[in-house]
C-alpha cells in the first residue's frame, strides 16, 4: 500500500519518555517490520488489536467542516505509548501498525476554496481514493481475525470501516455511531457527511443506531429518511440530557438490542462531546464520562467488531488534553 506508513522501532524510541522503575505502553506494543501481505503478518501475530491512523482531513473540507483532523494520530499515538503497561492495559495485546499518509492530497485541499462548487467536487472525488485505503486495509486487519483501532480523519471513513469489516467476514454489518450528526445525508459525492448512507446504499450496513443526535442540526429530510427505514433507529441528546424523557442506560439497552446481535462497529465523533476541539466543536454534549461509559458498555459485546475515534481537530494548545481523551476511549475498548 503505498499510503501506508509502517510505525517502527525507532518510532518507537523517538516517542517513549523511558523512567526508572515504569513500563510504558509502548515498550511492549507489538509491530509489523516487512510483510507480503497485511493479513499474513497479522494472521501470524498474536495480538487481538490493531491500530492505525488516518492523517487525512479531506472528507471534512468536502462537507464544509473545520479542518484539522489530519493531526490527531500524531498527537494520540504520542499519549498512548506513554502511558503505563500493566494489568489494565494489556499492550502485549495490541499492534500499531502505522498510519496511512496522504501528504499529496492534503497539499492539493489546501490550495481549494470550499466556497466554490468545483473545488468541493474535487475534493469528494479525493476522498474516493482513501476510501479504497481504508476499506482494504479494514478488511484485511478483520480477515486475520484482529479488531482494528482506527484513530483520526473526518468521518468519512465509516464507510471504509464498515465496507472493509463487510469484506473481511463476507457479509454486512451493524453500527453504532455516537454522534451529533447522523453522517445519512444524501449520496452527492463522498464526504464526512454519507459514510453510512453510502455504505448502507451499497449493502455493507445494515442495522444502524445514532445515539445522541442533535434534534438542532438534522434536517427533516433526513428525519423523514431514516423514518421509513426499519433498519435505521436513533435517540436524540435532548430526550436524554435535557428534556429527561428516558434515561441514558436505557437508551444503551435500546441502541444494543438494533445493533448487538451481528458484527458491529462502534463510531464515535468528537463532535458529540461537549467543548472537544473537533470538525463542530459542541458547547452542548456528553461528558467525557458518559463517552466512555457508553464505549465500555459496547466494547463487551463479543460481536463489538471495530473502534473508530474521528474528527477531533485539536490546535497545539488543545493536543496534550486530545491525545489523552482518545487514549482513554482506546484502553477502555482495549480494557473490554
Amino acid at each position: 500500500m503505498d499510503n501506508l506508513k509502517l510505525f517502527s522501532q525507532t518510532d518507537v524510541k523517538t516517542l517513549v519518555n523511558k523512567r526508572a522503575g515504569e513500563s510504558k505502553f509502548g515498550e511492549h506494543v507489538k509491530l509489523i517490520s516487512n510483510f507480503n501481505t497485511i493479513y499474513e503478518a497479522l494472521q501470524n501475530l498474536d495480538v487481538d488489536y490493531v491500530i492505525f491512523g488516518v492523517c487525512e482531513d479531506v472528507g471534512i473540507f468536502a462537507n464544509h467542516g473545520n479542518t484539522g483532523a489530519r493531526s490527531t494520530w500524531k498527537i494520540a499515538i504520542k499519549v498512548l505509548l506513554n502511558i503505563q503497561s500493566n494489568q489494565f492495559t494489556k499492550a502485549n495485546r495490541v499492534c500499531v501498525l502505522g498510519h496511512l499518509e496522504y501528504g499529496h492530497l492534503l497539499s492539493e485541499i489546501d490550495k481549494l476554496n470550499p466556497g466554490k462548487k468545483k473545488d468541493v467536487i474535487s475534493a469528494r472525488k479525493f476522498v474516493d481514493v482513501i476510501d479504497k485505503d481504508v476499506s482494504y486495509l479494514v478488511s484485511q486487519i478483520v480477515k486475520a481475525g484482529k479488531k482494528p483501532i482506527i484513530i483520526g480523519g473526518g468521518h468519512n471513513n465509516a464507510y471504509g470501516n464498515i465496507k472493509g469489516t463487510s469484506l473481511g467476514l463476507s457479509k454486512p454489518i451493524n453500527a453504532i455511531n455516537f454522534d451529533a450528526h447522523t453522517d445519512f445525508r444524501k449520496e452527492e459525492g463522498r464526504h464526512s457527511g454519507n459514510g453510512f448512507s453510502y455504505a448502507f446504499a451499497e449493502g455493507f450496513l445494515k442495522n444502524y443506531f445514532i445515539f445522541g443526535l442533535h434534534e438542532n442540526y438534522t434536517s427533516q429530510s433526513v428525519f423523514d429518511k431514516m423514518n421509513k427505514l426499519k433498519e435505521v433507529k436513533y435517540n436524540t441528546y435532548e430526550a436524554i440530557e435535557v428534556r429527561k424523557e428516558t434515561s441514558f442506560k436505557t437508551e444503551l439497552k435500546k441502541a444494543s438490542q438494533h445493533v448487538v446481535d451481528q458484527p458491529f462497529g462502534i463510531e464515535i465523533d468528537c463532535d458529540a462531546i461537549v467543548n472537544v476541539p473537533s470538525s463542530a466543536k459542541t458547547p452542548s454534549g456528553f461528558s467525557v464520562s458518559k463517552t466512555r461509559q457508553f464505549l465500555s458498555y459496547f466494547s463487551k459485546f463479543e460481536t463489538a467488531t471495530y473502534l473508530h475515534l474521528c474528527e477531533a481537530a485539536p490546535k497545539k494548545k488543545d493536543a496534550s488534553k486530545v491525545g489523552k481523551l482518545l487514549t482513554y476511549l482506546i484502553t477502555d475498548y482495549i480494557k473490554s
